[in-house]
C-alpha cells in the first residue's frame, strides 16, 4: 500500500466449508501484506483449524468468532460440513443464517468496515450492508465455467430450469464450445443439502447486489466462462488467479504418519502411484465403496488411498466402509490410510503418478499444479460434476463412466479408466497435457498478479453516496 492509499477494513466471510475457509484465507493473507485490516470472520471450532498467521501479518488480521446458534436436527459440535453427511447440510445453512444478529452486532462497533468478501450462503446480507454504507464482493471459490453454467440472477430467482431434469443440458447462454451439464444423479444428490432456502435463490440475491464478482479462477484456463460472465452480469468480474496452496514447512511434524507413507513412497518407482481420494464431504454408499475398491484392486497398479469413515444416518458411524479382506489383498502394492492425509505431502512425491478425485475444485488446482493427470470421479453434490466435465474436456483427465440416473458404475470400468490415465499408450496425450498446464496451475506469481489487480480494484472502488 503506498503512502496515498488509505488502509481499508474489510470482513471475510466464507461459508462453513473447508474448501471454502482456506481460499478465503488466503486471499485475507494477500490483503493484509498489502497493508489493510482484515476482520475473518467465522464459528470457534472453524477458526481453530486455521493454520497459524506468519507473525508479520498478525496485526493486520483479526480472527473474529461467532459462536454457532442452535438448530433442531444438528448434531452438537458440527460447524462445518465436514462434520455431517449430506442430508444434515440443511441445518448447518440455518444455524448460519442465524449468524446474522452477532455480525450484524460487529458491524455497528466496527464502523469502519467498508467492504465485505463473502460467500454464496448469507443472501439475508445485502440490507445488513446498504444500512452501514459497506460494499459487497462475491467471491466464489468455484470455477468461472460452474459461476458460467448458473447463469444470470433471474435464471437463479425464477428461471427455466425448475426440475433436476433441467441441469442435465448445457445452457443457451454458454456460447461456446462446452460439455457443461450435470447428470442426473448429481442434481438429485445435491438437491440433500438444498435448505428451503435453495442455493440458487442465495446466489442469485447476493448477484443483484455485490459490486464485484471474484472468483477463484483464471484467463490463462477459463477465458471464455469469464467472458461470458461480464455479458450476463453487466459488472466488475475479477478473477483472483487459481491460489495454489503452499507447503506449511512445518506440516511433517503435525502428521506422524507422514515418516513412514513417505517410506512406503520411496520404495516404489517414480510415476507408478496413483492417489485416491474422495474430499472430506464425498460419502459413498457401502455398495460404491465396495466397487470402486475391487476397480483399484483390479487395477493392478500400486495406489495410496485416503479413506474417511462418514457419519451416517442415526450418528451411527460406519467403522469400515472397506470390503472384506481387501487390505490383505493389496498389501504391499496399496497404502489404506485412514482418516486426514497430508494431500499436498503425497502429491508432491516423485512416485506418484496420477489422482483419483472426487473434483473438488481446490483437489483438482493442487493436483494439476504437479502436473499429475487425474481420474475424474465426482461426487454428487456441488459444482463436482461441472469440474469433472470440464477437465475431461480439457483433456487432462478422464472420467470415469457412471449410469446419468443412479450414478452407478462398474468395478471393470475404474480399473479401465486408472489403467489408461496411469500407463496405457493411449493416455499419453492426457499425461502430457496435465503436465503441460503445471506452470499455470501452479503459478504463485500468477496468482499473485490477479490478486493485485482485485486489491487495486476494491482501493480505487469509487465511493458510495453514503461516503460522499
Amino acid at each position: 500500500m503506498d503512502g496515498s492509499q488509505k488502509q481499508l477494513h474489510i470482513v471475510m466471510f466464507p461459508w462453513l466449508a473447508y474448501g471454502h475457509i482456506m481460499p478465503f484465507l488466503q486471499v485475507s493473507k494477500f490483503l493484509a501484506q498489502k497493508g489493510h485490516k482484515i476482520y475473518y470472520i467465522s464459528t470457534p471450532k472453524n477458526i481453530s483449524r486455521l493454520p497459524k498467521l506468519p507473525p508479520d501479518l498478525c496485526s493486520n488480521i483479526s480472527f473474529i468468532q461467532l459462536p454457532l446458534p442452535h438448530v433442531h436436527g444438528l448434531p452438537p459440535g458440527a460447524e462445518s460440513t465436514s462434520d455431517l453427511p449430506i442430508h444434515q447440510v440443511p441445518y448447518l445453512k440455518k444455524a448460519y443464517d442465524k449468524l446474522e444478529t452477532q455480525l450484524t452486532e460487529f458491524l455497528k462497533k466496527s464502523s469502519q468496515v467498508k467492504w465485505i468478501i463473502h460467500d454464496f450462503a448469507p443472501y439475508w446480507l445485502p440490507p445488513v450492508a446498504t444500512q452501514r454504507g459497506i460494499n459487497l464482493v462475491y467471491f466464489s471459490i468455484y470455477s468461472a465455467s460452474t459461476f458460467a453454467f448458473l447463469g444470470p440472477p433471474s435464471e437463479l430467482l425464477n428461471g427455466s430450469r425448475q426440475r433436476p431434469e433441467d441441469f442435465t443440458v448445457a445452457p443457451v447462454w454458454l456460447d461456446y464450445p462446452n460439455n457443461l451439464a450435470f447428470k442426473l444423479h448429481e442434481m438429485v444428490g445435491h438437491q440433500e443439502c438444498m435448505d428451503s432456502v435453495s442455493d440458487f435463490e442465495r446466489v442469485g440475491t447476493l448477484l443483484l447486489s455485490c459490486k464485484i464478482l471474484a472468483l477463484r479462477s483464471c484467463y490463462e484456463v477459463e477465458a471464455d466462462a469469464l467472458r461470458v460472465l461480464s455479458k450476463i452480469h453487466q459488472k466488475p468480474i475479477i478473477p483472483l488467479g487459481l491460489l495454489p496452496p503452499s507447503l506449511p514447512s512445518n506440516e511433517d511434524k503435525e502428521n506422524e504418519n507422514w515418516e513412514a507413507m513417505k517410506k512406503w513412497l520411496d520404495s516404489k518407482r517414480d510415476k507408478t502411484v496413483f492417489y485416491v481420494a474422495l474430499g472430506s464431504e464425498v460419502s459413498l454408499s457401502q455398495e460404491f465403496m465396495h466397487e470402486l475398491a475391487s476397480g483399484i484392486e483390479k487395477s493392478g497398479l500400486p495406489f495410496i488411498w485416503a479413506v474417511r469413515n462418514r457419519p451416517l444416518v442415526e450418528g451411527q458411524l460406519v467403522q469400515d466402509v472397506l470390503p472384506s479382506g481387501f487390505e490383505e489383498r493389496v498389501s504391499g502394492r496399496g497404502l489404506v490410510l485412514r482418516g486426514w492425509a497430508p494431500q499436498l505431502r503425497v502429491l508432491t512425491h516423485s512416485s506418484v503418478g496420477g489422482f483419483l478425485t472426487h473434483c473438488g475444485w481446490s483437489s483438482v488446482i493442487e493436483a494439476l499444479g504437479y502436473g499429475l493427470p487425474l481420474i475424474l470421479f465426482p461426487g454428487a453434490s456441488s459444482d463436482l460434476g461441472l469440474v469433472a466435465r470440464l477437465m475431461h474436456s480439457k483433456k487432462v483427465g478422464l472420467e470415469i463412466e457412471r449410469n446419468d440416473l443412479d450414478g452407478s458404475f462398474t468395478s471393470d470400468l475404474v480399473a479401465e479408466s486408472i489403467k489408461r490415465v496411469m500407463v496405457d499408450p493411449e493416455g499419453e496425450p492426457l499425461r502430457a497435457n496435465a503436465s503441460a498446464v503445471k506452470e499455470i496451475f501452479s503459478s504463485v506469481e500468477l496468482s499473485n498478479k490477479y490478486l493485485d489487480e482485485f486489491t487495486r480494484s476494491i482501493e480505487e472502488f469509487p465511493p458510495s453516496d453514503a461516503e460522499v
